[in-house]
């Protein structure tokens, strides 16, 4: 891991854009919501200490490891990846706009079509209600599709998320990567 940001660095992060970890064909492509300065400054993807999105990653079977952030590239070899609904690094994510969410979306959904990876994975709930017009989107398989791509929400893995806890995180990420592997249609995800 690259040294810690000082708090210069992250206020000089505000704004700017980390690279997508992406590839044609991914088995799951994770989507954040936005960057925070922490993660810009350092140009990694869920940088920050106390973010739980790779300790979930591991412990439900995703990784054989626990990467560190600095090793993101490394997904690429195990069929995933990370991209965000907005680009743009902040302090909070509160600092988006609806009208952000909205294009973060629609972008989102381009990058989707092209890339075509098998799921889409968005943690935070919020944010992909809003960019998705989807209010009563719960975690787990949803019924929309982008493409041939399935879409599934998992909770924001920020340590502030207090709703869910390492354990049950890494059960939600689990339940994930095994309708990923097993290859479930979204009619056999969603019962009626």
């Amino acid at each position: 891991m690259p040294a810690k940001p000082t708090k210069a660095e992250q206020a000089a992060a505000h704004g700017t854009t980390i690279p997508d970890v992406l590839a044609p064909n991914l088995n799951v492509l994770f989507c954040g919501i936005n960057p925070g300065l922490y993660s810009g400054a350092l140009g990694l993807h869920f940088a920050r200490p106390g973010n739980r999105f790779w300790p979930a990653l591991h412990a439900s079977g995703f990784t054989p490891r626990l990467l560190d952030p600095s090793e993101q590239d490394e997904l690429l070899d195990l069929g995933l990846g990370i991209t965000n609904v907005v680009a743009r690094t902040t302090a909070r994510a509160d600092e988006l706009t609806d009208d952000e969410l909205r294009e973060g979306g629609q972008i989102l959904a381009k990058k989707v079509e092209k890339y075509r990876p098998r799921w889409l994975a968005v943690v935070g709930i919020t944010a992909y209600r809003v960019a998705f017009g989807d209010r009563r989107a719960a975690v787990g398989p949803q019924d929309r599709t982008i493409g041939t791509t399935r879409v599934w929400l998992l909770p924001n893995p920020s340590g502030l998320n207090a709703h869910w806890t390492p354990k049950t995180l890494a059960e939600e990420f689990g339940r994930l990567r095994v309708r990923a592997v097993t290859g479930d249609s979204p009619e056999q995800l969603n019962p009626q």
